[in-house]
């Protein structure tokens, strides 16, 4: 191994067990994949060089994205979404919502840009969002308080492909949306039907996905994170199926006058 990146190597065996959830572990376990030496370096390589870009940009929270599967032939380019802030000891921290080992549930965690990085993403390559300096400083406050507040609209049932507008489950963008909504309006958002209504009143609008029937079928039956029975049936019987995406969420940031365009950073 190239000697100069045996410091990210032994950095990154030091943190990838930290992954500790804001609450207690529910559900069955399941087998953790240990990964390998090269999966490692990147995913720490990327993190330092996020890291930096964050650093540099002057922000305090952004709306950070990875690229952990190929979702290229639903015409999306990322698949999860996270908050990373600065701390005050100065390392950038993630808090996001991960769906555990493909079971029906999800919990949310607060991890380090190495543990965000260290998932075998589909594609090295990051994107984020910077927020305006008001709702920076209300998704800060919101992170940086007790983590039952962070936690307080996440809902455990998951489901990948959730209703955007739906309550039974929760995927991981669609908490961070609705997790958004509660920090910027903490007085009158507090349960998921407000943070929604906050959503469509900022003019927010979902990806619709064109599932059909035996797609839908495959996906129910093999996996159990994936679930349609919360879809409209006029909907979902007309194979659109709307949820919260990472991409959707990146145009909408800015048109709703909450944010930057993204940036995206590749690793070479």
């Amino acid at each position: 191994m190239n000697r100069a990146l045996a410091p990210l190597l032994a950095l990154a065996l030091a943190v990838a067990a930290a992954l500790l959830p804001m609450q207690a572990q529910a559900g069955r376990s399941c087998e953790q994949v240990k990964p390998t030496p090269d999966v490692i370096v990147k995913g720490m390589r990327m993190a330092e060089r996020t890291s930096q870009a964050l650093d540099a940009s002057g922000a305090r929270v952004v709306l950070l994205a990875r690229a952990g599967q190929d979702l290229s032939k639903y015409g999306l380019r990322y698949s999860h979404l996270g908050f990373a802030y600065k701390t005050e000891a100065g390392p950038w921290r993630v808090v996001h919502k991960l769906n555990q080992c493909g079971t029906a549930i999800a919990e949310v965690y607060r991890q380090g840009l190495g543990e965000f990085f260290l998932d075998d993403p589909w594609r090295y390559e990051a994107a984020w969002v910077v927020p305006t300096p008001e709702v920076q400083a209300r998704l800060l406050a919101a992170l940086n308080e007790s983590p039952a507040r962070i936690v307080r609209l996440h809902t455990e049932p998951y489901s990948i492909v959730s209703y955007a507008w739906g309550r039974k489950y929760q995927q991981s963008n669609q908490w961070a949306m609705e997790t958004l909504a509660a920090a910027m309006e903490p007085a009158t958002v507090a349960n998921r039907a407000q943070a929604q209504a906050w959503m469509q009143s900022k003019g927010y609008e979902p990806t619709t996905l064109k599932l059909g029937p035996l797609t839908r079928l495959g996906g129910r039956v093999g996996s159990a994170n994936v679930a349609f029975d919360d879809h409209p049936n006029d909907k979902r019987f007309s194979d659109r199926i709307e949820t919260v995406t990472v991409d959707s969420v990146f145009a909408w940031m800015p048109r709703a006058g909450l944010g930057a365009a993204p940036v995206t950073l590749k690793l070479q």
